[in-house]
This record gives structure tokens, C-alpha cells and sequence, in this order.
């Protein structure tokens, strides 16, 4: 596999990072650095669910949508969010009308709404490995899709009621979040968030 490549700007960067404009903005600009708060952090966790099985371009390129549909991901709002709601989602062309992806982000949101605030991040956080022990990945092919980290928290999620939250699920909000740095060892934008 691959390791970082230049782009446009001669700077060099994980070669996801350069297939698509929509891409190179994300990688330089969101993925990696360290996102906080619970409503931010269930933003993530539904988009990386959403995910599951398609491209990741799918979705950034629908992400306005989503906030729109599911009112900025608030907690507290998609919590009232009731049956009229649910069909509103499964009819909603500026989304992925996946109806077990809609109830499962809906049935988070009710679970959510029942926690103190700020304790979906330290949960989430509590899991983020020690960077100075971490291999720094090189290549592609040095980068997990799941960790035994990932593991834990996917089940620390299940335990408390969550759903759509698989190991490789939590990995990936674990990289796009910063609890990890996935950027390679070459990429511009490694250390870039402080993970």
C-alpha cells in the first residue's frame, strides 16, 4: 500500500486524502483533530453509522443534509423526535434513508438524552489510546480498521444501550475524532490535531 503522496500544492498526504476536492478539505481541515461535546460526538458516531458499507464521500458529501434532517444532531431535539419524524427521515432524498440506520440514530438519541452532560464524551475519550506507545503508520497498510480499543468502546456503547456501533464503527469516529492519528508519518497534516 501506498504511502503519502504529494498533492496539487506539492505537500504530501495520506492518498485518500487527494481523490476528491471534497477529500483533501476534510483530511487537512477535520479528520484527526480532537472533536468534544456530546451532541458534536453523536454527530460523528450517527455519520460514521450511516457510513457503514458505503463510502465515506457519501455521506460528507450529504453531511448538510443530515444536519438538517436530524436538527443539527442535538441530542435533546432528536430525542423528541417522534413517528411523523421518522417517516420525514425515511422519505428524506438529502440523507441515506436507511431505515435501520434512522432508528437506530433515533433510538440512541432517547438513550442519550438520559445522560448527565458531558459524559457521552468522557466515555467516548476514555478509550483514546496513549499516542506515545502508538506506531506511527507509514502506509496504508499499517493502519487498522479495528483496534482492541475500538473493541472496548464498541462494547462499553452496547452495554449502555447504544446501537450501530460496531468495533470497526468506533474506530473510524475514533480517527475522524482525533482520539487517534491515522495521518501517515509523511502526511502534512499529522500532528495537526494534537492526538
Amino acid at each position: 500500500m501506498s504511502g503519502a503522496v504529494a498533492g496539487p500544492d506539492g505537500a504530501l498526504r495520506c492518498p485518500w486524502g487527494l481523490s476528491t476536492e471534497d477529500y483533501v478539505a476534510y483530511h487537512d481541515e477535520e479528520w484527526g483533530r480532537p472533536v468534544h461535546g456530546d451532541d458534536a460526538l453523536f454527530e460523528r458516531l450517527c455519520l460514521e453509522a450511516f457510513q457503514s458499507g458505503l463510502s465515506w464521500i457519501t455521506i460528507l458529501r450529504r453531511r448538510e443534509g443530515f444536519r438538517a434532517a436530524f436538527s443539527g444532531f442535538k441530542i435533546a431535539a432528536v430525542a423528541e423526535f417522534t413517528d411523523a419524524d421518522r417517516e420525514r427521515l425515511l422519505a428524506d432524498e438529502g440523507i441515506i434513508r436507511n431505515r435501520a440506520k434512522v432508528d437506530a440514530t433515533l433510538a440512541n438519541a432517547r438513550v442519550l438524552a438520559d445522560w448527565p452532560e458531558g459524559e457521552l464524551d468522557r466515555l467516548i475519550w476514555s478509550f483514546a489510546p496513549d499516542a506515545a506507545v502508538r506506531p506511527v503508520p507509514r502506509t496504508l497498510a499499517e493502519v487498522p480498521a479495528v483496534t482492541d480499543e475500538s473493541t472496548a468502546l464498541a462494547k462499553a456503547l452496547k452495554k449502555r444501550g447504544l446501537r450501530f456501533v460496531g468495533p470497526t464503527t468506533a474506530y473510524a469516529l475514533m480517527q475522524a475524532c482525533g482520539l487517534v492519528d491515522d495521518h501517515l508519518a509523511d502526511c502534512v497534516a499529522r500532528g495537526a490535531g494534537g492526538a
